[in-house]
């Protein structure tokens, strides 16, 4: 007598559960990021005010994931990356502001607000507006740093870079662009050891606007971020201030 072994069931059950754990993990791990993406910050009043043409700015939503601030002349364009898990309108204020002092600007929403989902939103932008003839680009927080990953292969299409809050992890320490970067002396979130050690990668001629009294979420207009620092300015003032730096870096007085 003999005892048959089906062991050919046994290895397809095996296979079953094993496939059936790792579906569940799956579900988890998509769960979690369905969540992790949905959590983020909102544009307030403010930001959606500014979404408003007025006499100094048109505003105009250009396809699905465009808006631009255009002022009637234009002397300079700016491509701007939001920040992480923030809603791209809530840079409305700041950007209204700007092309209100000359610079068209052009705010791309990026995919579950997370730049790094879109590194090459700015392709094909500059076509778009021919006659602009000198170029920006840059960005808040992780969208600083997303917009410097994308113009380190691009460097030669722009005049400069503007990080808000951010730095960069690429090189462009050789790459002839000119780079502003704007911090508030209270920002609670940018990771101030990570911006010096990186502070080699910009060029020696990099300049830097560190705010009195600012914060990381003014940048934007979304409420107060997280684990950021208490301003002592306000949010407009901020944005005032912002504005200053980088209209007189762009026209070589700063």
């Amino acid at each position: 007598m003999y005892r048959y072994t089906d062991g050919g069931s046994r290895k397809s059950r095996k296979w079953k559960a094993i496939l059936i754990a790792a579906c569940g993990i799956l579900t988890i791990l998509f769960l979690i990021s369905v969540v992790y993406v949905s959590d983020y910050y909102h544009a307030d009043d403010i930001a959606i005010e500014a979404l408003v043409t007025d006499e100094a700015v048109k505003v105009a939503q250009v396809l699905e994931d465009m808006i631009v601030f255009s002022p009637e002349k234009p002397v300079a364009g700016l491509i701007f990356y939001p920040g992480g898990k923030v809603e791209y309108t809530a840079y409305a204020p700041l950007l209204h502001d700007l092309a209100a002092q000359g610079m068209l600007c052009v705010l791309v929403k990026m995919p579950c607000n997370l730049a790094v989902l879109d590194i090459d939103a700015a392709e094909g932008i500059q076509e778009m507006f021919p006659e602009i003839e000198s170029w920006y680009i840059g960005g808040h927080s992780l969208g600083g740093s997303m917009a410097t990953s994308y113009v380190a292969g691009h460097a030669e299409e722009y005049e400069g870079l503007i990080l808000l809050a951010s730095y960069s992890t690429e090189d462009i320490s050789q790459s002839g662009l000119e780079v502003l970067s704007v911090y508030g002396s209270r920002d609670g979130v940018l990771d101030m050891e990570k911006y010096s050690n990186n502070l080699a990668n910009l060029p020696d001629s990099m300049a830097e606007c560190e705010i009195e009294d600012g914060c990381h979420a003014q940048f934007g207009s979304y409420g107060i971020q997280e684990g950021d620092g208490i301003p002592g300015i306000s949010g407009e003032e901020q944005r005032e201030i912002t504005v200053k730096c980088i209209m007189e870096w762009v026209n070589g007085v700063f």
